[in-house]
């Protein structure tokens, strides 16, 4: 069976520690915790999971940190969690599982992390990332901030899921701020910190700032696929924020240069054609996205209701706003069969009863 080292580096988590490490530490051999920093009792809480609880200065730089922790790690693979993850009880038997029947020449194994979630608690935002990894020196952190470790070797794929739920907001400032201090101290970014820089710019409501990042790095060769076209994603929204949408739908058209069509582009495209009324090319790309297939290993953003609900719904509408209500009804029953209780099919569903389509 395989060992696992959970590896955390907190500070000021005495909100959330108690209830991540309640939720995986029955199935781990050892606990770390790397502390950079906390002035609550969030060291305290730590004492009553593990002894090995290390303090480490902070260096603006999560690789750093991260690295660390699993320097302290003696079991066959270190497990990364942040303080306000949880991995769900009906996830256990599957982690259980998973120990067991491991084998030795594995790697890195990828597990879903799940980061929002509908009126249901269903979740809405997900991917795939590196969560159990060969604990040696093969295998490091990069990247100051949103840091990964690059996959290789034997990688295998798990259906089991974490799930990241803040109680309490964090420093919404933090990483742009880091980003900044490096461009200050004269550290060029590379293609994926370019990428995610470009998004904190646009978390602070810095669109033409953003965009000026977003386009510099699609037009550069480097660069992964998948931030590509996010990027064309996230760059649109900054032009539609400054009011040019002719660039906006220019830049979300631009994704198809990269590979086939990604539902949530098709969904953002349709939208677009839709708010200016143009229902037959919004039709048109609601129903492309309804005709992609979803590849939850390509190691993307995945919008789960960009493949089926949010399609459907948006037909619903752009049947009703051309007089086929009965299209639209059918539309708006299918997107029920994905949320039966989502609060617009039911406004739907009153509608069209209201109106006694059959």
């Amino acid at each position: 069976m395989a060992t696992i080292s959970l590896c955390m580096i907190v500070k000021n988590e005495e909100k959330h520690l108690a209830r991540c490490l309640d939720s995986v530490a029955e199935l781990v051999e050892e606990i770390i915790i790397v502390d950079t920093g906390s002035t609550d009792r969030t060291i305290e809480i730590a004492s009553n999971y593990t002894s090995k609880i290390y303090l480490h200065p902070w260096a603006d730089d999560f690789s750093d940190a991260r690295n660390y922790s699993f320097s302290k790690a003696s079991m066959d693979y270190c497990m990364w969690m942040d303080a306000d993850d949880i991995l769900e009880k009906t996830e256990w038997e599957k982690f259980l599982q998973l120990k067991s029947s491991l084998t030795s020449d594995t790697d890195i194994v990828m597990m879903k992390y799940n980061t929002a979630f509908d009126e249901a608690g269903i979740p809405s935002f997900s991917y795939f990332r590196e969560r159990w990894i060969k604990n040696c020196s093969s295998y490091r952190w990069v990247g100051a901030v949103h840091e990964v470790i690059p996959p290789k070797g034997n990688v295998i794929y798990s259906d089991i899921a974490l799930c990241h739920k803040k109680i309490t907001v964090g420093n919404p400032d933090r990483n742009l701020k880091i980003y900044q201090k490096m461009l200050a101290d004269g550290k060029a970014l590379d293609s994926r910190q370019q990428y995610y820089y470009g998004r904190e710019l646009y978390y602070h409501h810095q669109y033409q700032e953003a965009v000026s990042i977003f386009e510099d790095f699609l037009t550069s060769p480097e660069g992964w696929i998948e931030n590509k076209i996010e990027a064309c994603s996230v760059c649109a929204d900054c032009y539609y924020k400054l009011g040019q949408e002719d660039s906006a739908l220019l830049t979300l058209l631009h994704s198809l240069c990269f590979d086939l069509p990604r539902a949530e582009l098709c969904c953002q495209i349709g939208k677009h054609f839709l708010e200016h009324k143009n229902y037959h090319n919004s039709i048109y790309w609601y129903k492309t996205a309804l005709n992609t297939t979803k590849n939850e290993y390509s190691g993307g953003f995945i919008l789960p209701d960009c493949y089926d609900y949010i399609p459907l719904l948006q037909l619903c509408v752009c049947y009703d706003k051309i007089g086929d209500k009965q299209k639209a009804k059918e539309y708006n029953e299918k997107a029920g069969v994905c949320k039966p209780y989502s609060k617009a099919y039911l406004y739907n569903k009153h509608y069209f009863d209201q109106l006694q389509i059959p």
